[in-house]
């Protein structure tokens, strides 16, 4: 039997993680470049990012620095890739959330030079992956581009990514538990070793979560908040290293791609979306194939999602307008060709997307004292 070939990218060259390591992994970046560009975004992590300017600065390196003036979208890629390119830099350091990162992987791999990521929260895996996701100017999802490699370096620094608000690394929690929810489904029954090997993973990681996640956010100078933090950026992006593409996605990811298409009063964060896709998704498996351990298993996740102060309803996911002609749109969205919620092993039309999405959330699943909490 003729084998299958398969192309991995698994991982950073290097990865530095810890309480300090900026100070250590810093000596590492003149090794890799001399003139890098240094891209962020938010006002709120303006002063870190202007500190680690100022130490690539004193360690000779010329810095150039450029921000994003949307989510990681093509209006930004092609000015900045153009800047850095005509600035001749050797190397972007990415510095921010889960879109800088992403941006700041597609310009690198755009220009053929290093990419550096510098999480600056655990709200994704996106420091870790050779993917990124591309957005519209008003944020919504168009499409995932494969890269050419992970990241040259990645510096997770505990005091940094500490500093983030808890509802990055709450919505972080929801999109690392998507690994198992969605890779369980997509793949479970899969041949590959190493498949079968990142499923398990993504099995032990959700198991972990689902442990420490609630001291985690209440106390994060706790080894639940590394175990936690460091599952969110590092572990998942991992998985799907290992796991390749039909091991990162299904309906939770899907049901995310069709809601940035709908207008938010105010903007929800990836996970935050994702877990509630998680939700739609048990609920499509009840629907089609009659799995009753996914009605059990959306009582335990609703109960961590209110934990965690996460959406659990379309009321809570922060829409302008939840009337079924825009969730219509979004399903149209999420069941589109070639989208990943055709990686469940049956067929999901928007006709049982927009099922799923209005009761994936039934308040008697909900226990009596959550309720009165919510």
């Amino acid at each position: 039997m003729q084998a299958n070939n398969h192309l991995h990218k698994i991982s950073p060259e290097k990865v530095v993680r810890g309480e300090k390591a900026w100070e250590e992994a810093k000596e590492l970046i003149p090794s890799l470049c001399n003139k890098p560009l240094l891209l962020g975004r938010s006002n709120c992590t303006y002063e870190i990012r202007k500190s680690l300017s100022i130490e690539l600065s004193s360690m000779g390196l010329n810095v150039v620095h450029e921000e994003l003036n949307h989510d990681c979208c093509e209006i930004d890629l092609q000015r900045i890739s153009s800047i850095a390119k005509h600035s001749f830099c050797d190397a972007i350091v990415a510095s921010g959330g889960g879109k800088v990162l992403d941006a700041g992987k597609m310009i690198a791999n755009r220009l053929n030079i290093p990419c550096i990521t510098v999480p600056l929260s655990a709200s994704t895996c996106a420091g870790w992956t050779a993917l990124a996701n591309i957005y519209s100017p008003k944020g919504s999802f168009i499409k995932d581009e494969i890269l050419e490699k992970c990241p040259k370096l990645l510096i997770f620094d505990y005091s940094l990514v500490r500093k983030a608000p808890k509802r990055t690394l709450a919505s972080g929690i929801a999109d690392a538990l998507a690994k198992w929810y969605e890779a369980s489904i997509s793949s479970g029954n899969s041949n590959d070793s190493l498949v079968q090997q990142a499923v398990q993973m993504a099995r032990v990681l959700r198991d972990q979560l689902l442990i420490d996640s609630k001291t985690a956010l209440q106390d994060p100078n706790s080894d639940a908040w590394i175990k936690v933090a460091e599952g969110c950026a590092l572990t998942a992006g991992l998985i799907g290293g290992i796991g390749g593409a039909k091991c990162r996605t299904a309906a939770a990811h899907a049901v995310h791609n069709g809601l940035t298409q709908l207008d938010f009063k105010k903007k929800s964060l990836h996970g935050e979306l994702v877990g509630y896709g998680i939700l739609v998704q048990l609920r499509i498996e009840e629907l089609l194939s009659k799995n009753q351990l996914a009605l059990q298993t959306k009582k335990q996740l609703i109960d961590l999602l209110i934990d965690l102060d996460l959406p659990i309803d379309i009321q809570s996911l922060g829409l302008k307008s939840y009337k079924k002609k825009e969730l219509e749109k979004a399903c149209i969205f999420a069941c589109r060709r070639n989208s990943e919620i055709h990686n469940l092993p049956f067929k999901v039309n928007e006709n049982t997307l927009m099922e799923a999405l209005l009761d994936a959330n039934k308040l008697d699943l909900i226990s009596s004292d959550k309720k009165s909490n919510r």
